[in-house]
């Protein structure tokens, strides 16, 4: 089985790697490949687990991905750094377990020469304006369903829920749902503007196009990657077709940690 080792920068990381790097070149079963892998080991937290499914974008439907971390426990990585050879010895027994999460298809159009992208995202896309107030028509389905002011908005998968969006007071969606979600980034609510003011969750029949008052000036993100300096004309997303696979080894059930993320230890009354 071809694997490819995708690490951060750090200390901690570096020695994982090297760990990992070793033992595979020994294994009889495994071999490293980091142009055409089959399995995609992350090493570092959440962070470094979202640039690895950006750098193998283009391979999303032929590859699985594990994570390691080697900080706080994230929601993408099930095994810690002291477990390098239980990982290797769960690849060389493999037989293809694995569970999928749902991602974010984001379609965008640009008003300057009539280009557009296609971009994906496992957490979340936001749209923000770099300098004043975004106003934006936010319609579902292809009907208006309300004019947008405020910092900004954010649209997160499931597993996404757990990151940008709920710092904004979005609920947090188990992955079993294919659906997206809408949370306002400082809504301005008075007597002239009024915007729902609530998350919005959209089923994966619908999908949801937000158009900019003002082409310029605004700052999509995808993730961590960002789309700076170019006229946005409309911004559709979507569930996408497509789905992130990872080994399912040990994968640790969502609400399980959402329950270790956010609450921590828990004693009965």
């Amino acid at each position: 089985m071809k694997v490819s080792i995708y690490s951060n920068d750090g200390e901690s990381s570096s020695k994982v790697s090297r760990e990992l790097y070793n033992a595979i070149n020994k294994s009889k079963v495994l071999k490293l490949d980091s142009f055409n892998p089959e399995i995609v080991i992350s090493v570092g937290g959440d962070g470094t687990l979202l640039s690895a499914f950006h750098h193998y974008g283009d391979l999303i439907s032929k590859i699985r991905f594990v994570g390691i971390h080697t900080g706080h426990l994230g929601f993408y990585t099930d095994w810690r750094d002291s477990e390098v050879s239980q990982l290797i010895n769960s690849l060389e027994h493999d037989n293809g377990q694995s569970v999928s999460y749902p991602l974010l298809d984001i379609q965008v159009d640009y008003s300057d020469n009539g280009e557009s992208d296609q971009l994906f995202a496992l957490n979340e896309s936001t749209l923000k304006k770099s300098n004043g107030t975004m106003v934006a028509k936010m319609y579902i389905k292809d009907q208006l369903f309300e004019n947008f002011r405020g910092d900004g908005l954010c649209i997160s998968t499931p597993t996404g829920s757990t990151a940008y969006n709920k710092s904004f007071g979005g609920a947090i969606i188990s992955p079993k749902f294919d659906a997206i979600q809408i949370a306002e980034m400082a809504s301005i609510n008075n007597r002239v503007f009024r915007t729902l003011g609530s998350p919005v969750i959209i089923p994966p029949t619908q999908w949801v196009t937000l158009v900019p008052s003002a082409s310029k000036y605004n700052i999509l993100t995808c993730d961590q990657l960002m789309v700076l300096d170019r006229p946005i004309k409309s911004i559709s997303y979507r569930i996408s077709d497509k789905r992130i696979y990872f080994a399912k080894y040990r994968h640790t059930n969502f609400w399980q940690r959402v329950s270790n993320s956010f609450i921590g230890d828990k004693t009965d009354d």
